[in-house]
């Protein structure tokens, strides 16, 4: 087992050691907590912009039942819409086998004799989740803990199969809005088992935004016992403003990938109170500057700018903090211009 998480983690660090992987899930997680589902076309936009801002790795949606989770509809649409950008990597959550057949049918090549078929949607690998809690793991998924990881352990394999990556999320890794704290044994075990199953990533998620510095150092602390923190990522929301806190706190202890949402879109159906997830803006102002960190050819402004645009088709206005600072500056700076033009 431990050669098998040290093999994986040689496929998932960069070889430069202060490089940061950094996940966007805006497009899925970030807009599946809306009160209305967003049109495809908006949402392959959203995509689209962020890969031109410089994100690498984007969760472009997911294929659950729409029944359940109404604003992820569309995903199928939402691929076809998006473009393919050089070095830029696109993932989607499928929750069981029937949602990977319908990615897989849409990746499959056209045997359309239209030689002008728009190739299929360039995405390389999927996410798959589970929780540390049989009460958050039931509310979500309606299967225990136990129960999901064996329903997705097929899965995993089917995709290993058809030449895709699986990320593995595992979510209330602090606090279950159910049962209250969690034992970071559970996290351990349940992220040893996503490894075993082929996970080459696993995503901790603090999802009700709960923890702290300590509380996370010692909730990777035990999951380093069995999984290596090359292979492990985190997911935190911002709930209590301590979001980027635990990113450096995690960077510390060797974790090198976070998941981040443009604007601080999202939040969980599933976990009442919970806000959205870290801005994705406020995690690279935090990793560039007079920062030793490397998150790659991320256009700031540019990130900023979509996530400010996203917002406003949401009716609200961002909740990046460095993305609020950004746009003031900017104002400011029409603003000067308009007078100084006035008085020509």
């Amino acid at each position: 087992m431990r050669a098998m998480v040290l093999l994986l983690r040689s496929t998932a660090s960069s070889t430069n050691p202060n490089f940061v992987k950094i996940v966007e899930v805006g497009p899925r997680d970030g807009l599946q907590n809306e009160p209305k589902p967003i049109p495809p076309p908006i949402k392959a936009e959203l995509i689209n912009q962020l890969a031109i801002a410089g994100i690498r790795n984007i969760e472009a949606g997911s294929f659950v039942s729409p029944k359940w989770v109404p604003q992820m509809a569309g995903t199928a649409e939402v691929l076809s819409l998006i473009d393919s950008f050089p070095k830029t990597g696109y993932s989607v959550l499928v929750p069981n086998h029937k949602g990977l057949n319908d990615l897989l049918e849409i990746l499959s090549p056209s045997t359309s004799p239209n030689s002008h078929a728009k190739p299929p949607p360039p995405v390389t690998e999927i996410a798959i989740f589970t929780s540390a809690t049989d009460a958050f793991s039931l509310a979500n998924t309606n299967v225990s803990v136990s129960g999901s990881l064996e329903r997705l352990a097929p899965v995993a394999r089917k995709a290993i199969d058809a030449g895709l990556k699986v990320r593995g999320y595992v979510s209330v890794v602090v606090t279950c809005p159910f049962s209250g704290r969690v034992d970071p044994r559970r996290v351990r075990d349940v992220s040893k088992e996503l490894v075993q199953m082929g996970c080459y990533e696993v995503s901790l998620g603090d999802t009700t935004g709960a923890g702290t510095p300590a509380s996370i150092r010692g909730m990777l602390g035990e999951v380093a016992k069995e999984v290596d923190v090359g292979i492990l990522a985190g997911h935190f929301h911002d709930t209590n403003g301590t979001a980027t806190a635990n990113i450096m706190t995690a960077l510390d202890f060797g974790l090198r990938t976070f998941d981040a949402s443009v604007g601080g879109l999202g939040g969980c159906p599933y976990s009442p109170g919970a806000t959205g997830n870290v801005a994705t803006e406020d995690v690279v102002y935090a990793l560039t500057g007079d920062s030793r960190w490397d998150v790659g050819p991320v256009d700031l402004v540019r990130l900023a700018e979509t996530g400010e645009w996203i917002s406003g088709v949401l009716g609200r206005e961002t909740t990046s903090r460095a993305g609020k600072a950004l746009s003031a500056r900017r104002k400011r700076e029409q603003e000067r211009k308009r007078k100084e033009g006035a008085k020509l």
